[in-house]
């Protein structure tokens, strides 16, 4: 058993953040259940699901960056990594809302672990996700987040008790949403959102306690609420607030084709909302932000803006997409834009979709100019830009868009094989034959798609795809961030190293001379094409030299550039 923490220090925020998402894997089917509020999309569970994973792939992450070191992390870059990852992973209104609070808290534990900054900490989660709404209602995960924080309060320095007194007293506010918000009382059930921080909060006492604690919303008497989860007799089992039941829907109002399970389809007063939701990622000012905040109040409904420094995530319901990303596009530069268009049809909300393709290539590639190359190809693409790899979720969201009976997924890069493989599993839970060829590399991915035929055998093209990615070598070049020692021997900081296969086997000067280097070297064991992917910023002028150089010192091999972008490496090599 871990040792239990005196403080939040980096060890325990992974533990909470593991816990936390364990405890989300086990709910989310019951918290989509009860989705009813601001729409009944049955996809909250899941979506907090997705946005704690991302936080927790994070925070895994600062602890591979010190594997080999002989302490851990600091407290400060584990909750900002956590805050971090929830941000860019961020799904639907509640997962919003939830990277808020996340982010609330890591301002005040970057300083301190311990009670009083716990106590902080809460009160400064529940603040930030408010003013994050555009306008909050009572009775959702606001109030829950308030609630815990207002618990929270006092002099007591012993951590466990302001962790056990937040959580008891988000248990209590849950079972009171049904009081405060009428959509929740008349479908009978709690907030599906503060459910679900109910159990990330309940991680957090394991993680502190070292003891589960009694999971689901408290009553005014102290038992736990029911959840309308079952058909009993043709009516859904209603919530008990301080013993006393509150009315249920028939199994009439349940949505067709699902009795007893899935949303509870309760709309808000006043008909039908707005046809599409609107999710990005905006690298804009603050002043910009204010100004977008305005005019996508003007536009629609359960407008939700979180971020900072630089890096806002944006949410909301609109019937005009379009007008929604161009403000996005006015304020800075929005990417990861993720539009859901709902239909309504006899209040049911259903996802209108077409007939699907026979063959799909789902493609992670590391930046923009990839994306365009690969999707002009006819794949679906998935941006991986520097420090922030896509989790299962996004992945699985990209295998959807692709909407295809058979998917080839390309992760081009290793790290990312156990979350394709996840996403992979969970889209064959789906209905969808998928098949994972593990390219290690974008230059691998490009080869693979070069040779991808969807009118033959899916088994026959995976094969093909899988010979042409691994007769690819790859290479990169990058830029040391400090004195370490490599294959190559020691490199300082600000050193170009070449990594040939995922290993530095080069330490040069500068980019020209250690691409040249790297480039012989591959060529050395033979080759007939070389692919060279430049960085933003690499000039023109590179790729001509090497071109030449490969020209003059290789005959018969010929060389292929491409633009990639905004990512992380200079330059990308790639020799079939």
């Amino acid at each position: 058993m871990p040792q239990l923490p005196d403080d939040l220090d980096a060890v325990a925020v992974r533990r909470w953040c593991s816990r936390a998402l364990e405890a989300l894997g086990r709910e989310r089917a019951e918290i989509d259940a009860i989705n009813v509020y601001p729409i009944a999309d049955g996809d909250t569970g899941t979506n907090l699901y997705l946005t704690l994973e991302s936080a927790a792939a994070a925070v895994e992450a600062v602890f591979a960056a010190h594997e080999t070191g002989t302490t851990a992390p600091a407290t400060a870059d584990a909750v900002r990594a956590m805050a971090h990852g929830a941000l860019i992973g961020a799904r639907g209104n509640s997962g919003t809302i939830l990277a808020q609070l996340l982010r609330g808290m890591a301002g005040v534990l970057a300083d301190g672990g311990d009670a009083a900054h716990l106590r902080l900490a809460l009160t400064s989660a529940a603040d930030a996700a408010r003013q994050a709404v555009a306008h909050p209602v009572e009775g959702t995960v606001l109030t829950v987040a308030a609630e815990a924080a207002q618990a929270a309060r006092g002099e007591d320095p012993d951590l466990r008790t302001v962790v056990t007194a937040a959580y008891e007293g988000a248990r209590a506010a849950l079972a009171r949403t049904p009081e405060q918000l009428a959509v929740l009382g008349r479908a009978g059930v709690v907030d599906a959102g503060g459910r679900g921080l109910v159990a990330v909060l309940g991680a957090l006492v394991e993680t502190v306690t070292g003891q589960a604690p009694a999971r689901g919303p408290r009553t005014a008497s102290g038992n736990a609420a029911k959840a309308p989860v079952t058909v009993d007799g043709g009516a859904v089992l209603g919530l008990q607030v301080g013993g006393t039941p509150v009315e249920g829907v028939t199994e009439g109002d349940l949505p067709v084709g699902a009795p007893g399970q899935g949303p509870l389809d309760c709309p808000e007063d006043g008909g039908a909302g707005p046809a599409f939701e609107v999710i990005y990622l905006l690298e804009a000012r603050d002043e910009q932000v204010a100004r977008l905040r305005t005019r996508l109040d003007a536009l629609g409904d359960s407008l939700v803006v979180v971020g900072g420094d630089g890096l806002w995530h944006v949410h909301v319901h609109v019937d005009d997409a379009g007008a929604a990303v161009e403000a996005g596009v006015e304020a800075g530069r929005p990417y990861r834009i993720r539009i859901t268009h709902f239909a309504t049809e006899s209040g049911h909300d259903v996802r209108v979709q077409a007939e699907p393709a026979q063959r799909a290539v789902v493609v992670v590639v590391p930046g923009d100019g990839l994306a365009g190359l690969c999707t002009e190809a006819g794949a679906t693409t998935v941006i991986a830009r520097p420090g922030e790899p896509p989790a299962s979720g996004e992945l699985v969201d990209a295998i959807r868009r692709a909407h295809a009976r058979e998917v080839v997924l390309l992760p081009n890069d290793a790290a990312l094989r156990h979350t394709a493989a996840a996403a992979a599993e969970q889209a064959r839970t789906e209905g969808v034959r998928v098949a994972l060829v593990p390219t290690r590399a974008a230059v691998q991915g490009i080869a693979a798609l070069a040779v991808h035929e969807p009118d033959r055998g899916f088994d026959e093209d995976v094969v093909a795809m899988t010979a042409a990615a691994g007769a690819t070598r790859y290479a990169e070049l990058a830029v040391a961030e400090r004195q370490s020692w490599t294959m190559a021997g020691i490199c300082q900081a600000g050193d170009i190293l070449g990594l040939i296969d995922g290993d530095v086997a080069v330490i040069g000067a500068d980019v020209p001379g250690t691409a040249r280097t790297v480039l012989d070297r591959m060529l050395a064991a033979g080759g007939e094409l070389v692919t060279l992917v430049l960085g933003e910023d690499v000039p023109d002028s590179l790729a001509e030299a090497l071109e030449e150089h490969v020209r003059e010192g290789h005959l018969a091999v010929d060389t292929v550039v491409y633009r990639g972008g905004h990512q992380r490496a200079p330059l990308l090599i790639g020799v079939e």
